[in-house]
């Protein structure tokens, strides 16, 4: 087969990564939690350089996910293009998460939608764990990517926080805290709202929302992030 670029069909694609896979990669996989069910085995330093060569294809993509192979579908996220993408997909997607390595995959494309602010909502209130958590890493990964958006968009989302941070489950409770987290980095201005809300949680009567308080807390007022912030606010 010849050097990967963006003449690759979805099925030219799969049968490179089946090629490419190893059962050692599997095994490290499963240690850190990824579901490893429709796995070939490849870990994403080998697969984002390979998306950077076979460059965005929204219909290519789709077929990518259907294949329901874990690396097909991480490269679906990475080679999707989010203006195509409707709030149709979104949900179809959704209802195949399995896995939290998929999910924030999927989530950092959803960020840069156009509807990204009424899918978090949606998300957020589906009862399902990997729906709610795409939720909480899509608010995680826009505050990281789109710059252009005002800080005041993130100040309305700490409400959505303080109510799902009593969510025992654990894939929810971590893309929470990482949300709050990141709103807490992205500048001063959202740095003393975002602490102020982690605060408040430390002292909850819920364990949950006690833990992602302390851990958010700590983060926050840590020394040389404190410094990063003052620095890019300069």
């Amino acid at each position: 087969m010849p050097l990967p670029d963006p003449s690759w069909s979805a099925d030219d694609i799969v049968a490179h990564l089946r090629s490419i896979g190893t059962e050692a990669n599997l095994a490290g996989m499963a240690r850190f939690g990824i579901n490893t069910a429709n796995a070939l085995g490849i870990g994403n330093s080998e697969l984002r350089p390979l998306a950077r060569k076979l460059k965005r294809n929204h219909e290519r993509s789709l077929l990518l996910w259907d294949s329901g192979i874990r690396e097909a579908r991480l490269m679906a996220a990475f080679t999707g293009e989010p203006k195509k993408v409707d709030i149709g997909q979104c949900r179809r997607w959704a209802a195949d998460f399995d896995s939290w390595e998929i999910v924030d995959t999927v989530a950092d494309l959803f960020a840069e939608t156009p509807f990204w602010r009424g899918l978090i909502d949606e998300f957020a209130e589906d009862d399902r764990e990997f729906v709610r958590r795409a939720a909480f890493a899509m608010l995680a990964w826009s505050t990281v990517h789109l710059k252009k958006e005002p800080d005041a968009t993130f100040i309305a989302y700490l409400p959505l926080i303080e109510r799902h941070a009593s969510d025992p489950r654990n894939f929810v409770k971590k893309a929470v805290n990482w949300a709050l987290r990141q709103i807490g980095k992205r500048s001063m201005s959202l740095h003393a709202p975002a602490l102020a809300l982690a605060e408040k949680l430390t002292a909850s009567p819920d364990k949950t929302a006690r833990w992602i308080g302390k851990d958010a807390v700590k983060e926050l007022t840590d020394a040389k992030q404190l410094e990063r912030l003052a620095a890019r606010k300069t």
